[in-house]
């Protein structure tokens, strides 16, 4: 074979391997390219995980409220009876078969520090009076079993035989204080407990600790939050308010 059909044949063979060439290069840009999408997704759903566990705990609460089964009624009882109608329920759809029917019953209380005598005191009430709150499917028989129940003077509603369930929003209003209990029992941070004290404005109170100890004041606010009243205190004539602790008052 001369030189020149050599030449020949070695082009001829290098022009038929030029597409597979270009069909490897395509290859490894498809591979680098999926290679960065799976990257891309991987970061995404790290975001996500991150998102889900950076999720406010008051609206992750929600959240589990809105999954629940049932809905949520409000059941009137004698004032003082709460407690003992929430066990009666609890009682009475277990005896009467009524659990797949009634899933939950709360009371919702909430802590309250008091001032009143000169003594503070700490410690849960109901926060609504006369209320229970009962997570349910509502039928004939579910409804007897909660209507029934000592203490119960019916469902809250204008149709107490076919009453209408809370509003989402209000079921977070009503259940607040069973999160923030929630929250106490795990250790974590919660709501400062509701103040409340026997002072009223308009009040004349002496100042028993401070630079005015000793002498006399009208509250003209109550900061109860705060632990702090606002009072005029007579200052070369002229009244000037201070703002004073509840311990540095007392009650003429």
């Amino acid at each position: 074979m001369s030189e020149q059909e050599l030449a020949t044949e070695i082009e001829e063979l290098e022009a038929e391997a030029l597409p597979g060439a270009e069909q490897v290069e395509l290859d490894e840009d498809i591979f680098e390219l999926n290679e960065e999408e799976s990257a891309e997704e991987s970061e995404a759903e790290e975001a996500a995980e991150e998102a889900v566990e950076e999720l406010d705990p008051l609206e992750e609460f929600k959240s589990k409220l809105r999954r629940q089964i049932g809905d949520w009624y409000v059941v009137h009882t004698y004032s003082g009876y709460e407690n003992k109608v929430k066990t009666g329920i609890e009682t009475r759809m277990v005896n009467l078969e009524a659990d797949d029917e009634i899933y939950e019953v709360q009371v919702p209380t909430e802590t309250v520090t008091e001032y009143k005598g000169q003594k503070e005191k700490t410690f849960r009430r109901v926060r609504v009076p006369g209320y229970v709150l009962v997570r349910m499917e509502m039928t004939d028989h579910s409804w007897g079993v909660v209507r029934h129940t000592p203490g119960v003077t019916g469902f809250v509603g204008q149709d107490a035989y076919n009453p209408v369930p809370l509003r989402m929003e209000e079921v977070y209003d009503m259940l607040l204080p069973v999160y923030e209990e929630e929250r106490q029992k795990q250790g974590l941070p919660v709501a400062q407990p509701v103040v409340e004290s026997d002072y009223q404005v308009g009040e004349n109170v002496r100042v028993k600790s401070g630079p005015f100890e000793g002498m006399d004041a009208t509250i003209s606010e109550i900061k109860a939050e705060s632990r702090q009243v606002v009072t005029l205190i007579s200052v070369f004539e002229r009244d000037t308010p201070v703002t004073l602790e509840f311990s540095q008052i007392e009650k003429i």
